[in-house]
């Protein structure tokens, strides 16, 4: 849309007393030099920024980021939530359930329990063992 449009739709849309354009849009009117001039002084009032930087680079605060990144600790309301239920399992579905979702390898398996070994007991009784003292050493 051109400049001469906008500014036509604008007369047809203002209040019928007032008759005068727009400042910004009457300095159109007085050429191209006069619009460079315009923005030159404008430019000239606004401190000057640091072009070096990223454009749209907002500064972060550093104790908003530390609060971001902060770790939160949420075992009293786990441990909460864990207490508030009445209902347990029974062991042999608890094992079922995580029989159920161990994957295949190997370092998903638990550990394997090692079975007790239970003491040897000899063959031999006391009376034996006499009775080989006897032949072998020769005591009565």
């Amino acid at each position: 849309m051109s400049a001469s449009l906008l500014r036509r739709g604008l007369e047809l849309l203002e209040a019928p007393g007032r008759g005068r354009a727009l400042p910004g849009v009457q300095r159109d009117r007085d050429g191209p030099r006069a619009v460079d001039a315009a923005r030159r002084k404008k430019r000239g009032r606004e401190p000057m920024r640091n072009k070096a930087t990223i454009k749209g680079r907002v500064v972060k605060s550093a104790i908003e980021e530390y609060h971001k990144k902060k770790v939160v600790n949420h075992m009293r309301e786990n441990l909460k939530y864990m207490l508030k239920g009445r209902i347990v399992a029974s062991r042999a579905i608890t094992e079922q359930v995580l029989a159920q979702n161990r994957g295949r390898k190997s370092k998903d398996q638990p550990p394997k329990k090692a079975a007790k070994k239970k003491p040897e007991g000899t063959v031999f009784t006391e009376e034996d063992f006499r009775k080989f003292e006897r032949e072998y050493f020769g005591r009565p």
